[in-house]
């Protein structure tokens, strides 16, 4: 979902661009602090092209001195890159405070402190979390897809293979929203009928044609879930650029 990636690569960059200028102050912004150095003196707008849309980053400005992103602004692709990893990552896996270490460390941020990146994890967690449970009522669903997506993770020291279920609504205006995505360890049936109840949880309503492959337990699942509405068969399959 451009508008989700958008929405995410936004935080992202706010909040990093937040805890260096913090860490350059020497304090929180709007904090009372003794070790204080400096404190912020508005914003002023870049432009940042991503694959995902244009972004408006707000750069925060100092009342002395000056900061600027270099890790953003001068090397493009590779911290677009970086953080686009790091979003989807996030999005199916959660913030970890590990995660958002390598992230800075890619983009060759060195001024900030375990703690601020302890503390900026916790909060973009809290933000990726309110998305994968939010309510979905923009239904009805008429039409809902349903496919997993096999991905390759490293668990304990070694790479597996984990099942990403993934379904796709088309809402009320018209247009495709994700509605969820839950990462197991196979693809069966409990895990569908699972998904699918947290869906249905959520507000999953309204929908009449639901097309996937036809695995046996994703179909059974689908008519346990959602009855009334009609089940046929895919001709294609989701791809993860696509996502």
């Amino acid at each position: 979902s451009p508008d989700l990636l958008r929405s995410l690569l936004s935080t992202f960059i706010d909040a990093l661009m937040g805890a260096e200028a913090d860490s350059l102050c020497g304090a929180g912004f709007g904090e009372r602090s003794e070790d204080r150095t400096n404190s912020r003196n508005g914003y002023r707008h870049r432009v940042f092209d991503t694959r995902a849309g244009t972004l408006d980053v707000a750069i925060p400005k100092l009342r002395s001195g000056s900061y600027f992103p270099d890790w953003l602004l001068q090397r493009r692709k590779r911290a677009e890159r970086a953080l686009t990893s790091v979003v989807a990552t996030c999005y199916l896996l959660g913030v970890s405070t590990r995660r958002m270490e390598k992230l800075v460390d890619s983009l060759g941020i060195t001024s900030l402190s375990k703690s601020q990146v302890s503390v900026m994890a916790r909060d973009l967690d809290t933000q990726v979390e309110a998305f994968r449970s939010r309510p979905l009522d923009a239904g009805p669903y008429t039409f809902v897809a349903a496919d997993a997506l096999v991905l390759k993770v490293r668990e304990n020291g070694r790479v597996v293979n984990v099942h990403a279920l993934v379904a796709v609504g088309v809402n009320a205006e018209g247009y495709r929203e994700i509605l969820g995505i839950e990462v197991t360890s196979a693809e069966d049936g409990a895990g569908w009928l699972a998904f699918f109840r947290s869906l249905v949880a959520r507000g999953l309503s309204g929908v009449r044609l639901v097309t996937s492959d036809a695995h046996a337990g994703l179909v059974s699942a689908i008519g346990a879930s959602l009855p009334g509405a009609a089940w046929q068969r895919c001709r294609t399959h989701c791809d993860c650029k696509e996502l």
